[in-house]
């Protein structure tokens, strides 16, 4: 059973992504937390340290906006590149917090959106084949699907963290949080 601790603005915590099979997949080192509720965590992160499941360890190119949400199977990164705002996200289950870590399973299925507005659905063969393996149950399929389906509302309707303004403010948040932890 995971504590559910909701980690304060300024606090710096670990994501760690799962796997359905209680395997841990990624672990980034370090976000810093921009807002933390019961139901929406957001967070920051810049060349953070990111571990891989079997010990490769890459650091993140650029800075990035990070949207968890309690209610919905999908988690997204903002990242802002040279040419604009580049989003992947993650189909997974919502977020769970303890004092470790910000915690979710990642189900393969990735949607990535460009700065144009354009997206495309990624890993539906990984998403075929991990079904199959990790026995995913059918309500987690159609849970996972219907989601793909809300996530596409959302960026085609700019909502939630595709809103011009989430990026503006969020950006400037973690610009700001950053200035206060190096003073």
């Amino acid at each position: 059973m995971v504590k559910e601790s909701i980690p304060k603005e300024g606090q710096n915590v670990q994501i760690q992504s799962y796997k359905h099979n209680g395997k841990i997949h990624r672990i980034w080192s370090e976000t810093t937390i921009l807002k933390g509720t019961n139901h929406v965590i957001i967070g920051g992160n810049n060349r953070t340290l990111v571990t891989e499941s079997d010990g490769r360890t890459w650091v993140t190119r650029e800075p990035a906006i990070v949207y968890f949400h309690a209610e919905y199977w999908f988690n997204v990164i903002c990242m802002f590149r040279e040419d604009g705002v580049y989003y992947y996200c993650n189909l997974s289950s919502p977020f769970v917090c303890d004092n470790e870590a910000i915690k979710y399973i990642d189900y393969d299925l990735d949607i990535k959106v460009y700065p144009n507005g354009k997206y495309h659905l990624l890993d539906e063969d990984e998403y075929q084949q991990h079904m199959k393996q990790m026995n995913y149950p059918k309500e987690i399929d159609l849970i996972l699907r219907r989601n793909v389906d809300i996530l596409q509302q959302w960026i085609e309707r700019k909502k939630g963290p595709f809103a011009p303004d989430f990026i503006k403010v969020w950006q400037e948040r973690f610009h700001f949080q950053k200035r206060i932890s190096e003073d």
